[in-house]
């Protein structure tokens, strides 16, 4: 089996366990197997594009994740180079933004209040975890290669502007 198919298959399986269950999971049983609420319909349109544009950003990250990184966004199976391509050049963490525009998506589009109360908590323990597990990981393993990264593009707000890697700059985060 190549690196490349094992990545993927590892990719799908943590696809599957980690957001399928914060994002498909809990969200079903948080809003009684997601029955909707009274919601304005504009709301309605306006969860249902976030909610698909949060998958459609999920699936691209851990995609990026097989072909750049030949590995997973898995501890227990890490990349085997630092991805900072794709969405990865306008945000560090776009599998987490993600997640929240996907929870935020559904709370608009079901009208389920108790949707955005959870979407704060699936940001909050995400940011605990990279700032104390997953940034300094990333530093002892990439060093200084990270820290350029880090220098030049946010890890919640997305940039305007992807970040050109040939593009030597100090603190860049357009």
């Amino acid at each position: 089996m190549t690196d490349r198919i094992r990545a993927a298959l590892g990719s799908l399986l943590f696809l599957l366990v980690a957001p399928g269950v914060v994002v498909g999971l809990l969200p079903w049983w948080l809003t009684g197997g997601w029955t909707a609420g009274h919601t304005w319909w504009p709301l309605r349109v306006l969860g249902g594009l976030l909610l698909a544009a949060g998958l459609a950003a999920l699936l691209w990250a851990f995609g990026q994740f097989v072909v750049e990184g030949l590995g997973t966004p898995a501890p227990v199976a890490p990349t085997r180079h630092l991805v900072i391509g794709g969405l990865y050049r306008y945000v560090r963490n776009p599998m987490y933004v993600a997640i929240v525009v996907a929870l935020l998506g559904q709370a608009l589009l079901l009208g389920r209040p108790v949707l955005l109360a959870y979407a704060l908590c699936a940001w909050a323990l995400p940011a605990a975890f990279v700032r104390f597990y997953e940034e300094p990981t990333l530093l002892r393993t990439y060093g200084d290669e990270y820290r350029e990264y880090q220098r030049n593009v946010r890890a919640w707000i997305p940039r305007r502007t992807p970040w050109d890697r040939s593009v030597r700059s100090g603190d860049d985060r357009s």
